[in-house]
């Protein structure tokens, strides 16, 4: 394809995306409006459900802010020369191929972060703060930044560094050895995220002992799972928001709670959340979702390789001289569409994992007790109860609330 049409398609390409989401956020946006579904009557009176509604129409209008904002400078930086003058800024410094891979991406990433960071900080200490979830401080928010930043540059220009590495080596059969490097990375932090990263923002404490307690081992010694480590974390610090996850294989999986979580519900609520976490485990939801994310990732490395060498994927985002790091952004924007409709696909299987998984817990310990627990969350965090059926189509990976009562009550 001339370079000219490159050029041109990756600027449509992010245009109608644009284009697509804000039609989404539109359609989404006027569902605002629908009156508070029965399901949830009981839960949302019309106080807290106008309230609900002021909170998503505020969020709505701020993402169309940043969304626009993103979209310009990427154009701005596409049309005016951008990525050529950070080019060549990184060759005037260095002619290291990995160096300046490095050196390119950590200025794009740093400066992009550095460019958002008043969004972030007026949705945290302004949107978030009138509503009441915001319990960050605003050291803690820019010590959180420095810190992201740090685990940018080692463990993302690591891994960077070990790609290009294998390229210069292996030619276009490097996506092989790209390819094994990330899936041992995908398998290593999933089993030891929460030992290794969790840590540096946030205290995790065994669940003390106590009825809580006893109660969560008697059910999953009902149902044949062990559990050696119930962890809680201090989510309180940044947010009231509450959650709950399950990580990690055997000796190494734990159920993390949220104290957001622990102080919003009761103990049996908390267990009815806890069997739909053991759900997706037996059902064999967390080893899929780790294999389809790896073949995922080979499936775009063995596409990167073919393209890669093609000097005109570089020089499509303005860049004067070919190179591996420019051609690793023109593929970016170019290879989008396809993981839009693999997401797609990995949504719609996520909202699929998720009735099995409140099945598994409403045939393991009740449909009542997680029933109230979802729409205690869901009051709490103000989620959306009207969402239209488009945007959830497209970016939902769980089921509307009303929808998972109706499965529930089935």
């Amino acid at each position: 394809m001339p370079l000219n049409q490159l050029f041109y398609l990756i600027i449509t390409i992010l245009i109608v995306q644009f284009i697509l989401e804000t039609v989404l956020e539109f359609l989404n946006a006027k569902k605002y409006k629908d009156p508070v579904p029965e399901d949830v009557s009981d839960v949302f009176d019309d106080e807290a459900y106008a309230r609900s509604q002021e909170y998503k129409r505020t969020r709505y209008q701020f993402g169309l802010l940043t969304s626009t904002f993103s979209l310009l400078l990427t154009l701005a930086f596409l049309v005016f020369g951008g990525f050529e003058w950070i080019d060549q800024i990184v060759r005037s410094l260095t002619d290291n191929t990995t160096v300046m891979a490095l050196l390119f991406f950590g200025i794009i990433l740093i400066g992009s972060d550095v460019l958002t960071t008043p969004f972030s900080y007026y949705s945290t200490f302004v949107i978030e703060e009138k509503f009441g979830f915001n319990k960050t401080t605003k050291s803690l928010f820019f010590l959180d930044k420095l810190k992201g930043w740090v685990m940018l540059a080692i463990v993302g220009g690591g891994i960077l560094a070990l790609i290009i590495g294998f390229f210069q080596w292996a030619g276009s059969s490097f996506w092989i050895y790209a390819w094994g490097l990330v899936a041992l990375f995908t398998v290593f932090m999933n089993l030891f995220y929460s030992k290794l990263i969790v840590p540096l923002f946030n205290k995790q404490t065994p669940l003390e002992e106590g009825s809580l307690k006893s109660k969560i081992e008697t059910y999953a010694q009902k149902v044949g799972f062990e559990l050696n480590k119930i962890i809680v974390i201090d989510g309180s610090k940044r947010s009231t928001k509450a959650n709950a996850y399950f990580s990690g294989f055997g000796k190494e999986k734990r159920v993390t709670l949220y104290d957001t979580l622990i102080n919003d519900l009761d103990e049996e609520e908390i267990v009815a959340v806890l069997a739909h976490e053991v759900g997706h485990y037996k059902r064999r939801h967390i080893v899929f979702n780790l294999t389809a994310s790896v073949l995922l990732m080979g499936l775009t490395l063995f596409i990167l390789s073919i393209f890669i060498n093609n000097p005109e994927v570089s020089l499509s985002i303005g860049v004067s001289q070919p190179s591996f790091h420019a051609a690793l952004v023109g593929f970016g924007i170019l290879y989008s569409p396809i993981s839009e409709i693999t997401g797609l696909i990995m949504n719609h299987l996520s909202r699929k994992f998720e009735y099995q998984a409140d099945d598994y817990a409403k045939n393991t310990y009740g449909a009542v007790p997680l029933i109230t627990s979802l729409k205690k969350l869901s009051k709490n965090s103000l989620s959306n109860l009207t969402p239209h059926p488009a945007y959830v189509f497209m970016h939902y990976s769980h089921p509307p609330l009303t929808d998972r009562i109706k499965n529930l009550k089935a």
